[in-house]
């Protein structure tokens, strides 16, 4: 049966979801600066969706969602998941989380070039636009050659969003036969396990306040995701996903509460430039009747 589409809806989830995301990565900043080893954060990040996600379908007597016949694919897509998590996550501790933010805004413009190269597509001249637009508002926030952005953060946020928009891909194919649910999971499932063998490698005991951050991080991690698949279910993605850009909102308010800093002017001149870029894309697949990368967030973290 058919999901009834409630666009209205969808828009506020999809808001929703980005403030949990900006709160996620605001708080995986503070936990790692609190002295929390990363693959500790990512570990716990990871491994609180699978009690939420199978004790919520048991409860409905829906455990049955979870079946799946490509459990290679599965463990594939979290192979490279991983990869993707860990420069989402990392990016934020090593730049301001507005620049950070920012730069994870590319996965549209890398979600372009990867269909050109993977998938034949054929791109016409309003999306490669866009794609110059977007990499001239990377040049402006970057500013190389300045210490303002480390070059190092900025190939980590770079490189996290590239691989969002070749993780969305996977998720494409994936998706023909395979409920959202249950795509979740399974990532979970097969991240935590990976993380379960290097844990004992980076665990250390925690002050209350610690495990407070690394429950919250988790229980945030599993909402966020819900609530990008519902507005995914009730919505159109063009429609949608413009509310994604609102966490360049919560970044820097958070940056500014927390760490005392606004971005600087560069980064205020580069981020529209990315963001229409974004927006530019999504409006063009949405004319062309396809479908770039729905569930990229859901995806990465």
């Amino acid at each position: 049966m058919p999901v009834v589409q409630r666009p209205y809806l969808a828009l506020l989830l999809r808001l929703a979801a980005a403030f949990c995301l900006a709160t996620l990565i605001m708080l995986v900043k503070v936990a790692a600066e609190s002295g929390i080893a990363f693959p500790e954060i990512l570990f716990w990040r990871t491994i609180i969706t699978l009690p939420i996600l199978a004790g919520w379908l048991a409860a409905r007597g829906q455990i049955h969602r979870l079946r799946t016949r490509r459990m290679p694919v599965h463990l594939r897509r979290a192979a490279m998941g991983l990869v993707g998590m860990m420069m989402t996550f990392s990016a934020p501790i090593l730049l301001p989380l507005a620049e950070a933010t920012t730069l994870g805004f590319t996965t549209p413009i890398f979600a372009v070039l990867l269909s050109t190269m993977l998938l034949r597509e054929r791109i016409g001249p309003w999306r490669w636009g866009a794609v110059l637009a977007g990499f001239a508002g990377i040049l402006v926030i970057a500013q190389p050659g300045h210490a303002h952005m480390p070059l190092a953060g900025t190939a980590v946020g770079l490189g996290g969003a590239l691989m969002v928009a070749l993780i969305s891909i996977q998720i494409r194919d994936l998706a023909r036969t395979e409920e959202p649910i249950a795509i979740v999971f399974w990532f979970s499932f097969w991240a935590s396990v990976i993380y379960t063998l290097a844990l004992p490698f980076f665990v250390s005991g925690h002050t209350a306040g610690q495990w407070t951050l690394l429950v919250t991080i988790g229980v945030l991690g599993c909402a966020a995701q819900l609530l990008l698949t519902a507005s995914l279910q009730l919505g159109q993605v063009a429609s949608v996903i413009v509310m994604d850009y609102s966490s360049l909102v919560w970044a820097t308010l958070y940056g500014w509460l927390v760490w005392d800093r606004l971005p600087p002017s560069t980064t205020w001149m580069g981020a529209p430039l990315i963001i229409g870029a974004g927006a530019l894309i999504a409006w063009r697949e949405h004319r062309l009747a396809k479908r770039v990368s729905p569930v990229s967030m859901v995806a990465a973290d």
